[in-house]
């Protein structure tokens, strides 16, 4: 009989005692035994994944398709990140700061684990492994709560986690998986204050929304990438063309692809054609505003939804602007605050898009598909903060840590 949602919160509280004090050698191990059998099961992986994809995979976009697919390859390189992740350097270990006061107490400043660590999250399969691979790494417990597009791929891929835990004398519960998809499920989520020490929702914008607007858990607010690219009078235009190609095309149902262009008017004439052939040409239908509509009839108007709307798909919007002040009023005005990118010569014009618009990472000359805790250099990332309180942008091991205060005294008591 499955476990309500309340009572998996208090089995993932009571294991936060254990987790917390297992060692960096054997938080190591563990991710690697579960790299190796999750290779060593996939085909029931394989399996499971297939069975959503028929339930599923017709209503979802091409996109979303890819990300929901789970074969060889993709199973190889979820190991591989886990063989990447006991590879890091430990985030409890320290140094940590001590001193002594005016009293004679020596206090330290100690990196510890948050505690319950809950994830939701839409048709993304391998989330389920990186979070319960960072969680782990970094001392915590972790409940997680996909979509139901992945229900069946989850399952089995939590199933194997705790079965490694549970090989090696360890509560399984420290890696749990909600298998309620329905939306109870994640309201009782959203307040199990009892529970939860931090919740961290990845998908689209209005689902981010709505955790931050509905939840009594304290929320990391993640993912959501309205992305814009400002093409500057002055801008190289063979980099802008490959930056925008690579921003939107790549991959672009995920957080850091590019959405929206915003291009200079003084070039638009010459360089709008030229990016509309590149990206017609991998079949992104492209919406623009009066402007971009008088200089390209292969456009489509843009409605005012538009320009907020994270489309995840094959979709861009384009605007024409006047000049960079226009530009940065525009993406402040629409932006998620997750990844904005200036292509420029002009070093005033860089300073004031770097300097003035509100986002976690902000780009100059470069595609905004480097926004990855990976591509930073972190190793790995539990997701992409958009908010500016504990942890901003790419979300290392660090991000899933605080602190505490330890004292040691020998009968001081205060004057």
């Amino acid at each position: 009989m499955a476990l309500s949602v309340q009572e998996m919160g208090q089995r993932a509280k009571k294991a936060t005692a254990q987790v917390a004090g297992v060692s960096l050698a054997t938080r190591n191990a563990l991710l690697k035994n579960m790299g190796a059998a999750l290779l060593m099961r996939q085909d029931e992986i394989i399996a499971a994944n297939q069975q959503d994809l028929v339930a599923y995979g017709a209503s979802l976009s091409r996109p979303m398709q890819k990300r929901l697919t789970l074969d060889s390859d993709a199973l190889t390189a979820i190991a591989e990140s886990l063989a990447a992740v006991a590879t890091l350097p430990d985030p409890l270990a320290g140094p940590y700061d001590t001193w002594e006061n005016h009293a004679g107490l020596k206090i330290v400043k100690k990196i510890v684990p948050l505690g319950v660590v809950a994830m939701i999250y839409e048709a993304r399969p391998n989330v389920t492994v990186d979070a319960a691979a960072l969680a782990l790494k970094s001392g915590n417990a972790v409940i997680l709560r996909g979509g139901k597009e992945a229900i069946h791929s989850n399952t089995v891929l939590a199933t194997i986690l705790r079965d490694v835990l549970i090989d090696q004398n360890l509560n399984p519960d420290i890696i749990q998986l909600i298998t309620d998809t329905t939306h109870e499920s994640v309201n009782t989520l959203l307040h199990l204050r009892a529970a939860i020490d931090v919740l961290i929702p990845r998908g689209s914008a209005a689902f981010i929304d709505y955790v931050v607007a509905n939840a009594t858990v304290p929320v990391i607010e993640t993912g959501a990438g309205n992305t814009h690219i400002f093409v500057d009078a002055s801008a190289d235009q063979a980099a802008a063309l490959r930056i925008i190609h690579n921003a939107k095309t790549q991959k672009p149902a995920v957080c850091n692809a590019a959405e929206k262009l915003l291009i200079h008017e003084a070039i638009a004439q010459e360089f709008l054609p030229k990016i509309a052939d590149a990206l017609i040409a991998e079949r992104v239908a492209l919406r623009g505003d009066q402007a971009s509509l008088e200089i390209d009839g292969r456009l489509t108007p843009a409605s005012d939804a538009d320009w907020d709307t994270e489309y995840n798909d094959l979709v861009m919007g384009i605007k024409i602007v006047p000049d960079v002040t226009a530009a940065i009023d525009w993406v402040n005005a629409h932006t998620t605050h997750h990844s904005e990118t200036i292509i420029s010569q002009d070093p005033d014009n860089i300073a004031a898009f770097m300097n003035q618009v509100d986002a976690a990472v902000v780009y100059q000359n470069a595609s905004s598909r480097f926004t990855d805790g990976f591509e930073f250099g972190f190793g790995a990332e539990i997701g992409i903060s958009t908010q500016k309180l504990h942890a901003r942008g790419p979300m290392g091991l660090p991000a899933l840590t605080t602190i505490k205060y330890e004292v040691f005294g020998d009968g001081q008591i205060r004057a």
